[in-house]
Protein backbone atom coordinates (compact mmCIF):
# COMPACT_ATOMS: atom_id res chain seq x y z
CA UNK A 1 0.00 0.00 0.00
CA UNK A 2 1.15 3.31 -0.87
CA UNK A 3 -0.48 6.92 -0.29
CA UNK A 4 -0.44 9.61 -3.32
CA UNK A 5 0.36 13.54 -2.23
CA UNK A 6 0.85 16.59 -3.81
CA UNK A 7 0.94 20.21 -3.17
CA UNK A 8 -2.57 21.74 -3.53
CA UNK A 9 -4.24 25.37 -3.35
CA UNK A 10 -1.53 27.15 -4.03
CA UNK A 11 -3.30 29.61 -6.60
CA UNK A 12 -4.05 33.38 -5.28
CA UNK A 13 -6.61 35.44 -6.07
CA UNK A 14 -7.04 35.36 -9.94
CA UNK A 15 -3.53 34.07 -10.59
CA UNK A 16 -3.91 30.09 -11.03
CA UNK A 17 -1.26 27.20 -10.21
CA UNK A 18 -1.72 23.93 -11.55
CA UNK A 19 -5.03 21.80 -12.29
CA UNK A 20 -6.21 21.03 -8.47
CA UNK A 21 -9.66 19.32 -9.93
CA UNK A 22 -7.28 16.86 -12.06
CA UNK A 23 -5.04 15.77 -9.67
CA UNK A 24 -7.81 15.36 -6.92
CA UNK A 25 -8.87 12.44 -9.33
CA UNK A 26 -5.84 11.05 -8.47
CA UNK A 27 -4.29 11.32 -5.54
CA UNK A 28 -5.21 10.12 -2.05
CA UNK A 29 -3.93 13.05 -0.10
CA UNK A 30 -3.93 16.50 -0.58
CA UNK A 31 -1.27 18.96 1.23
CA UNK A 32 -3.17 22.11 0.76
CA UNK A 33 -1.67 25.65 1.02
CA UNK A 34 -2.34 27.57 4.29
CA UNK A 35 -1.74 31.14 3.02
CA UNK A 36 2.00 31.71 4.71
CA UNK A 37 3.44 30.68 0.75
CA UNK A 38 0.35 30.48 -1.56
CA UNK A 39 -2.95 30.16 -2.08
CA UNK A 40 -5.60 32.65 0.46
CA UNK A 41 -8.96 31.99 2.28
CA UNK A 42 -11.03 31.66 -1.12
CA UNK A 43 -8.57 28.88 -2.57
CA UNK A 44 -8.36 27.14 0.50
CA UNK A 45 -11.78 27.00 1.22
CA UNK A 46 -12.64 25.60 -2.16
CA UNK A 47 -9.83 23.41 -2.03
CA UNK A 48 -10.91 21.87 1.08
CA UNK A 49 -14.21 21.36 -0.42
CA UNK A 50 -13.14 19.69 -3.60
CA UNK A 51 -10.86 17.07 -1.58
CA UNK A 52 -13.88 16.48 0.56
CA UNK A 53 -16.27 15.48 -2.47
CA UNK A 54 -13.44 13.16 -3.36
CA UNK A 55 -12.59 11.40 0.00
CA UNK A 56 -9.32 12.82 -0.08
CA UNK A 57 -7.58 13.63 3.06
CA UNK A 58 -6.59 16.82 3.66
CA UNK A 59 -3.30 18.08 5.41
CA UNK A 60 -2.00 21.44 6.32
CA UNK A 61 1.05 22.67 3.90
CA UNK A 62 2.50 24.62 6.26
CA UNK A 63 5.46 27.29 5.53
CA UNK A 64 7.60 30.24 6.75
CA UNK A 65 6.01 33.74 6.17
CA UNK A 66 7.15 34.14 2.32
CA UNK A 67 4.26 34.69 0.21
CA UNK A 68 6.70 36.12 -2.35
CA UNK A 69 9.12 34.13 -2.02
CA UNK A 70 6.80 31.07 -2.19
CA UNK A 71 7.99 29.71 1.01
CA UNK A 72 11.31 28.32 -0.90
CA UNK A 73 13.94 30.95 1.21
CA UNK A 74 14.81 30.14 4.47
CA UNK A 75 14.08 32.03 7.13
CA UNK A 76 15.42 32.54 10.04
CA UNK A 77 12.61 33.01 12.62
CA UNK A 78 12.90 32.52 16.42
CA UNK A 79 11.07 28.87 17.22
CA UNK A 80 8.35 30.46 19.62
CA UNK A 81 7.17 32.83 16.35
CA UNK A 82 7.92 30.12 14.43
CA UNK A 83 5.48 27.53 16.78
CA UNK A 84 2.74 30.68 16.52
CA UNK A 85 2.94 31.06 12.57
CA UNK A 86 2.21 27.08 12.15
CA UNK A 87 -0.55 27.20 14.66
CA UNK A 88 -1.83 30.15 12.72
CA UNK A 89 -1.44 27.92 9.76
CA UNK A 90 -3.07 25.13 10.84
CA UNK A 91 -6.32 26.67 12.60
CA UNK A 92 -7.18 28.45 9.25
CA UNK A 93 -7.24 25.10 6.83
CA UNK A 94 -8.68 23.26 10.16
CA UNK A 95 -11.37 25.64 9.97
CA UNK A 96 -11.69 25.30 6.15
CA UNK A 97 -11.95 21.39 6.07
CA UNK A 98 -14.55 21.06 8.99
CA UNK A 99 -16.76 23.80 6.97
CA UNK A 100 -16.34 21.46 4.39
CA UNK A 101 -17.30 18.05 6.48
CA UNK A 102 -14.35 16.54 6.95
CA UNK A 103 -11.09 17.31 9.52
CA UNK A 104 -7.39 18.24 9.02
CA UNK A 105 -5.77 15.10 9.39
CA UNK A 106 -1.50 15.83 8.75
CA UNK A 107 1.27 18.85 8.43
CA UNK A 108 3.49 19.13 6.02
CA UNK A 109 5.72 21.54 6.40
CA UNK A 110 6.44 23.12 2.97
CA UNK A 111 9.46 24.39 1.02
CA UNK A 112 12.65 25.67 2.63
CA UNK A 113 10.97 25.14 6.08
CA UNK A 114 11.14 21.01 5.05
CA UNK A 115 14.66 21.27 4.00
CA UNK A 116 15.57 23.24 7.22
CA UNK A 117 14.31 20.77 9.87
CA UNK A 118 15.87 17.84 8.24
CA UNK A 119 18.68 19.25 10.56
CA UNK A 120 17.67 22.05 11.95
CA UNK A 121 17.15 21.26 15.64
CA UNK A 122 15.78 24.72 17.24
CA UNK A 123 13.37 24.78 14.13
CA UNK A 124 12.29 21.31 14.11
CA UNK A 125 11.29 21.38 17.50
CA UNK A 126 9.16 24.32 16.57
CA UNK A 127 7.51 22.58 14.28
CA UNK A 128 7.09 19.45 16.62
CA UNK A 129 5.44 21.92 19.49
CA UNK A 130 3.23 23.33 17.09
CA UNK A 131 1.57 19.65 15.95
CA UNK A 132 1.42 18.63 19.33
CA UNK A 133 0.02 21.85 20.67
CA UNK A 134 -2.42 22.35 18.04
CA UNK A 135 -3.91 18.40 17.90
CA UNK A 136 -1.20 15.94 18.93
CA UNK A 137 -3.37 13.13 16.96
CA UNK A 138 -2.37 14.98 13.77
CA UNK A 139 0.26 12.57 11.58
CA UNK A 140 3.39 14.89 10.55
CA UNK A 141 4.90 14.12 7.33
CA UNK A 142 8.13 14.27 6.64
CA UNK A 143 11.21 13.14 5.09
CA UNK A 144 12.86 10.02 6.43
CA UNK A 145 15.72 10.70 8.52
CA UNK A 146 14.88 14.19 8.87
CA UNK A 147 15.70 15.23 12.61
CA UNK A 148 12.13 16.19 13.01
CA UNK A 149 10.37 12.96 12.63
CA UNK A 150 13.02 12.13 15.33
CA UNK A 151 11.62 14.50 17.49
CA UNK A 152 8.88 14.05 16.64
CA UNK A 153 8.70 10.12 17.65
CA UNK A 154 9.73 11.30 20.94
CA UNK A 155 6.95 13.55 21.90
CA UNK A 156 4.87 11.51 21.10
CA UNK A 157 3.39 12.92 17.79
CA UNK A 158 3.12 10.38 15.26
CA UNK A 159 5.08 10.34 11.90
CA UNK A 160 5.00 9.09 7.90
CA UNK A 161 7.93 9.79 5.61
CA UNK A 162 7.28 10.80 1.76
CA UNK A 163 9.65 10.50 -1.57
CA UNK A 164 9.31 13.10 -4.35
CA UNK A 165 8.25 11.62 -7.21
CA UNK A 166 10.03 14.49 -9.10
CA UNK A 167 12.52 15.53 -7.50
CA UNK A 168 16.24 14.36 -7.75
CA UNK A 169 18.01 12.74 -5.05
CA UNK A 170 21.67 12.91 -3.52
CA UNK A 171 23.68 10.17 -2.20
CA UNK A 172 22.68 11.13 1.25
CA UNK A 173 18.86 10.67 0.96
CA UNK A 174 18.22 14.47 0.62
CA UNK A 175 16.89 16.43 -1.78
CA UNK A 176 18.96 17.67 -4.95
CA UNK A 177 18.54 21.35 -4.59
CA UNK A 178 16.63 22.97 -7.28
CA UNK A 179 18.32 24.45 -9.82
CA UNK A 180 21.08 21.68 -10.09
CA UNK A 181 21.15 19.12 -12.70
CA UNK A 182 18.89 16.38 -12.02
CA UNK A 183 16.92 18.28 -9.18
CA UNK A 184 13.81 17.95 -10.66
CA UNK A 185 12.31 15.09 -12.98
CA UNK A 186 9.73 15.51 -16.14
CA UNK A 187 9.97 12.06 -17.96
CA UNK A 188 6.78 10.87 -16.73
CA UNK A 189 6.83 7.50 -17.76
CA UNK A 190 10.77 7.07 -16.09
CA UNK A 191 9.33 8.73 -12.91
CA UNK A 192 6.51 6.22 -12.60
CA UNK A 193 9.11 3.31 -13.33
CA UNK A 194 11.15 4.97 -10.65
CA UNK A 195 8.05 5.04 -8.01
CA UNK A 196 7.65 1.51 -9.02
CA UNK A 197 10.97 0.73 -7.70
CA UNK A 198 10.84 2.50 -4.64
CA UNK A 199 7.68 0.66 -3.92
CA UNK A 200 8.47 -2.47 -4.33
CA UNK A 201 12.73 -2.63 -3.41
CA UNK A 202 12.81 0.49 -0.61
CA UNK A 203 15.64 1.89 -3.55
CA UNK A 204 16.23 4.56 -5.75
CA UNK A 205 18.73 5.96 -7.81
CA UNK A 206 20.17 8.90 -6.66
CA UNK A 207 21.73 12.15 -9.24
CA UNK A 208 25.32 10.41 -9.01
CA UNK A 209 24.28 6.89 -10.23
CA UNK A 210 24.11 5.28 -6.69
CA UNK A 211 21.40 3.56 -5.44
CA UNK A 212 20.32 4.66 -2.14
CA UNK A 213 17.78 2.92 0.39
CA UNK A 214 14.41 5.23 0.68
CA UNK A 215 11.58 3.98 2.61
CA UNK A 216 7.98 6.25 1.93
CA UNK A 217 4.76 6.23 3.41
CA UNK A 218 3.53 8.15 0.39
CA UNK A 219 5.03 9.55 -2.90
CA UNK A 220 4.68 13.29 -3.63
CA UNK A 221 3.85 14.53 -7.34
CA UNK A 222 4.53 18.65 -6.95
CA UNK A 223 1.06 20.19 -8.42
CA UNK A 224 2.90 23.28 -10.05
CA UNK A 225 5.42 20.98 -12.41
CA UNK A 226 5.13 21.06 -15.87
CA UNK A 227 2.68 17.91 -17.10
CA UNK A 228 2.06 17.64 -12.99
CA UNK A 229 -1.40 16.24 -13.86
CA UNK A 230 0.07 13.38 -16.80
CA UNK A 231 2.92 12.78 -14.20
CA UNK A 232 0.91 11.92 -11.46
CA UNK A 233 -1.58 9.73 -13.30
CA UNK A 234 1.10 7.83 -15.04
CA UNK A 235 2.70 6.79 -11.41
CA UNK A 236 -0.76 5.54 -10.16
CA UNK A 237 -1.07 3.62 -13.23
CA UNK A 238 2.03 2.07 -12.86
CA UNK A 239 2.03 1.44 -9.19
CA UNK A 240 -1.72 -0.40 -9.59
CA UNK A 241 -0.24 -2.57 -12.56
CA UNK A 242 2.43 -3.13 -10.47
CA UNK A 243 -0.15 -4.77 -7.81
CA UNK A 244 0.44 -1.90 -5.39
CA UNK A 245 -2.77 -0.60 -3.63
CA UNK A 246 -3.22 3.26 -3.29
CA UNK A 247 -4.63 4.74 0.45
CA UNK A 248 -4.15 7.83 1.95
CA UNK A 249 -1.33 7.06 4.90
CA UNK A 250 -3.62 9.80 7.72
CA UNK A 251 -7.57 9.10 8.31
Amino acid sequence: MIDLNSDLGEAFGIWPMGDDDAMLDIVTSANVACGFHAGDPSVARRTCAASAARGVTIGAHVSYRDLAGFGRRFVDVAPAELTADLIYQMGALDAMARIAGTRLRYVKPHGALYNAIVHHEAQAMAVVDAVRTFDPELVLLGLPGAVVLDLAAEAGVRTATEAFADRGYLPDGTLAPRGTEGAVLHDAEAVAARMVQLVTTGTLTAVDGSTIHVEADSLCTHGDSPGAVRMAAAVREALVAAGVGIEAFAR
